[in-house]
């Protein structure tokens, strides 16, 4: 009935990760950043959404405020967040709870290089999409699974709920952000952990990827939220297990490091670094700092507040244009705190096209961050903004499956398949199809 011969690609041939096929059953953060990411350099990334198929949707992100564009009822707006996470990705709405939607999955899997999800441990199973499950129908497959606290452990803490926040705190990350006790640590601005996660996550599956060209057999991946955190945190573990120290918080500044500060100028904040002793020679030629016995660093590191106030009155009487041009003059690492109004408006950034627009499904014209790293000869790029909900169910089944319009049209009547388009669009109008 359907043909598994490899099909080809339905998106724009580019970036580093041209030809590979990713599905992602992800929601909210981590996991769908890691697709996002994948299909920013060129994967083919295939979001497999299920019921409901209309608001509130499983996938909250697509709900998140603020919702665009601006002043439409709810049903023609989708959330920034997903516009942000879900560009460059196609969507199947697909009701894996039905034999029939398991079996589209299956067909899918197939089809893949990659499945990424990030469900609580054991969800799949139940579904009936056991890792084991799915490796039978593609051995070569790797998989991807995203939690909070991982695959297996201690059975209550892998069965918890998790967020960004449960794993800030839980990674040793939080215990570090902050001014000291008795104030309350203060957690990351952004979801800090779950898109670094996200990171993580898209990097273990490219090497699961790699892997699996190599072995002819693919393996699973267990990203766990708050171990990605915790391996980021420098030799916080080792401070203690080599010394007993337990590492707290000291506000902007650095514990083990110094000058390495923030600091207020005449019109703002910005950030001075000096951490070796080059740069801390310069950074005291620059403000006129002359007592050599902070020449140090250990010394310098026990009696900070002499360089310090010198830092701050020397910041504190300029303007943040005044100190980084000093700062080029001298060479120092010293830069002003940017907020994203500075950011829009920042020739470098512009240069390097960091901020760019797209055109986006609902909202339309949008304006955001670019692509990063830079490929010379593969470069990654956005095509497409985030779908709706089955944007792609027509596309994905008859192109990347072989299925026939009366099977789709089948699967649609059995409530398998399902989409919801968003009232504000009439047939495809400021819809952007594969190519």
């Amino acid at each position: 009935m359907t043909s598994f011969s490899r099909a080809p690609a339905v998106v724009p041939d580019f970036g580093p990760l041209a030809g590979v096929r990713v599905i992602d059953s992800s929601r909210f953060v981590a996991g769908p950043w890691a697709a996002g990411y994948l299909a920013e350099f060129g994967a083919e990334v295939i979001h497999v959404e299920v019921p409901p198929f209309e608001r509130p949707y499983a996938d909250p992100t697509r709900t998140l405020t603020p919702l665009l564009p601006e002043g439409r009822p709810p049903s023609e707006q989708v959330s920034e967040s997903w516009i942000q996470y879900s560009r460059n990705k196609l969507s199947v709405g697909l009701d894996l709870r039905r034999p029939e939607g398991r079996s589209v999955f299956l067909d899918l899997a197939r089809q893949a290089d990659i499945w990424i999800e990030s469900s609580r441990p054991g969800t799949y199973d139940r579904l009936g999409l056991s890792d084991a499950e799915v490796r039978q129908a593609n051995p070569r497959l790797t998989i991807v699974h995203v939690s909070g606290y991982g695959q297996d452990g201690v059975p209550e803490r892998v069965n918890a709920p998790s967020y960004d926040l449960t794993g800030q705190a839980f990674s040793g990350f939080l215990s570090l952000q902050g001014d000291p006790d008795p104030s309350p640590p203060t957690r990351s601005g952004t979801a800090l952990n779950d898109t670094v996660t996200g990171l993580a996550a898209a990097g273990a599956a490219a090497m699961g990827y790699v892997s699996s060209l190599r072995r002819g057999v693919g393996q699973t991946i267990d990203v766990a939220q708050y171990e990605i955190l915790f391996t980021l945190l420098e030799n916080f573990a080792l401070d203690y297990f080599a010394r007993g120290v337990v590492r707290g918080r000291h506000g902007s500044a650095h514990s083990r490091l110094h000058p390495y500060d923030v600091h207020r100028a005449k019109d703002g904040w910005v950030v001075v670094a000096a951490p070796n002793a080059d740069a801390y020679a310069r950074l005291k030629r620059m403000i006129g700092f002359d007592d050599a016995r902070f020449d140090d660093v250990s010394y310098r590191l026990a009696h900070r507040g002499p360089v310090d106030r010198a830092i701050a009155d020397f910041c504190a009487s300029r303007s943040r244009d005044e100190l980084e041009r000093a700062a080029r003059e001298n060479d120092v690492a010293l830069v002003r705190v940017y907020d994203i109004a500075d950011i829009a408006h920042d020739a470098h950034y512009q240069q390097r096209e960091m901020i760019i627009d797209w055109e986006d499904p609902v909202a339309g014209k949008v304006r955001g961050p670019g692509i990063a790293p830079k490929f010379t000869g593969t470069p990654g790029r956005i095509w497409r903004g985030a779908p709706w909900l089955g944007q792609d169910n027509r596309t994905i089944l008859s192109r990347v499956l072989g299925y026939s319009d009366a099977q789709i049209d089948a699967l649609a009547a059995s409530g398998a398949l399902g989409e919801d388009r968003p009232s504000g669009l009439a047939g495809s109008e400021r819809r952007t199809p594969p190519p």
